[in-house]
């Protein structure tokens, strides 16, 4: 009994359990997209090891996977890697499959991820095994967050037919309707401000991997991963972040007040097409129906989420990985209000949301205590107060901007704080330098007479 109760036979069950219940969460979204008509995550990724794969981080998930790796063997996987893309890419060429531009790479990624999987169970042990689980586990848990993220934005256009954007639009105009401003600044700089935005936009994942690969750049030589590390705070962002979107369903600006991304599609089921010049009315706001195409992925914001993760994580790296933390952060806020993909309410609720997981997952690594327990309370409580003000205060937030206004960014402000002064009283304290003791002066013998 005792034996059964030991660290490492508990340590087993829970990340067997753990794996049931993520097996079991692909298999209920699988489900749920066959249900519409759409391939879910499970049957995507397995079609991707023989049809060109839709875009996804493929080859960003075996770059985390090399990690693990020696030097001579990432050469070796990187090789193989690229040696299968091309076989396949010149038989689907010879079949006449068709193979957009950005369609058709990461089949030999994928391949040489499963490979290394097969390896570690069958010629590997111990240790080293476990390590080499996984790395392989990284790198397909950053595959398959990807497609079970695209699964649930599916999921969501399909039964969320109306979606709350009047509400948070109202409460906007306690913020002064930021992504109409910065819609108009993105605008005057056309071309090259949208281009680099746009750049930095669809590339946050490439970004993310970078700063995981500085974090876990010393896992090969050690044998063990750190603690706790951007991929999972990545990763649980982008899985608990869709099941907000069921509750509160938004399209955002340009979709609800504008044209839609595409800049005609969106007009017929627009409020009213006013993005990004004039400021929508205040009035009274109910829900409103909208297609079952667009994704109602804006509240919260999750690429504010992610790129404030990058942020936090790229603060220990080197000099250049900070400055690129700072500008991926900016770039992006900027980009998600300068293309109307959200408000600026959603901002606020991005921020608060990832700082919030964030500390859960920092907590959890160090283990649970009341400082712990105390911050991921209060970042719950300010992120569950701010969805039930945008559905049910949005009126008087409209009509006291200069209250709510300040309110929201103090709110804000106040789970950072916590954060902040939580966080730094986590960190290992340094021990003062022993001083060496004086030692006492001789004794002078006394002097005979």
């Amino acid at each position: 009994m005792t034996s059964l109760l030991a660290w490492p036979h508990r340590r087993a069950l829970l990340w067997g359990a753990a794996g049931v219940v993520a097996l079991g969460f692909l298999i209920t979204l699988e489900i749920a997209a066959r249900r519409y008509g759409e391939p879910g995550p499970i049957s995507t990724q397995v079609n991707a090891l023989i049809f060109a794969p839709k875009p996804g981080p493929l080859y960003g998930g075996l770059a985390l996977m090399l990690v693990v790796l020696t030097w001579r063997q990432r050469f070796i996987a990187v090789g193989a890697a690229i040696g299968i893309d091309v076989v396949f890419l010149l038989v689907r060429w010879a079949v006449g499959a068709r193979a957009t531009e950005g369609h058709s790479l990461g089949t030999g990624a994928l391949w040489v991820m499963l490979g290394v999987a097969v390896i570690a169970v069958t010629r590997r042990t111990g240790r080293e095994r476990v390590v080499l689980l996984k790395g392989v586990g990284l790198g397909m848990l950053l595959v398959a967050g990807r497609k079970t993220g695209d699964t649930w934005l599916i999921i969501t256009s399909k039964t969320r037919p109306m979606v709350l954007d009047p509400y948070v639009a109202a409460a906007d105009h306690a913020l002064g309707n930021p992504s109409w401003v910065v819609g108009r600044l993105v605008e005057a700089t056309d071309p090259i401000g949208p281009q680099v935005l746009h750049l930095v936009y669809a590339q946050l994942a490439v970004a993310a991997v970078v700063v995981a690969l500085y974090q876990l750049r010393n896992v090969a030589a050690e044998r063990r991963f750190p603690s706790h590390h951007l991929v999972r705070t990545f990763l649980v962002i982008g899985l608990v972040g869709p099941a907000i979107y069921m509750i509160f369903p938004v399209v955002g600006p340009v979709f609800a007040y504008g044209p839609g991304a595409s800049g005609t599609g969106g007009v017929q089921w627009a409020v009213a097409n006013l993005w990004p010049h004039t400021p929508p009315p205040i009035s009274p706001p109910h829900p409103v129906p909208y297609d079952g195409i667009t994704p109602r992925n804006c509240m919260p914001s999750l690429h504010t989420a992610w790129a404030t993760a990058i942020f936090i994580h790229s603060r220990r790296a080197p000099r250049v990985l900070r400055f690129a933390g700072t500008f991926w952060l900016i770039a992006t806020l900027t980009a998600t209000l300068g293309f109307g993909y959200h408000y600026g309410v959603d901002l606020i609720v991005g921020v608060v949301f990832a700082l919030t997981i964030e500390a859960a997952m920092r907590a959890h690594a160090r283990g649970w205590d009341r400082s712990g327990i105390q911050l991921v309370a209060y970042g719950t409580t300010v992120f569950a107060a701010l969805l039930v003000s945008f559905r049910y205060l949005p009126m008087e937030m409209a009509g006291h901007p200069w209250v709510f206004g300040p309110l929201l960014l103090l709110a804000m402000a106040s789970v950072i704080h916590g954060y902040l002064r939580t966080t730094r009283l986590w960190e290992p304290q340094a021990a003062p330098a022993l001083q060496p003791e004086p030692q006492p002066e001789p004794v002078q013998a006394a002097s005979q007479a």
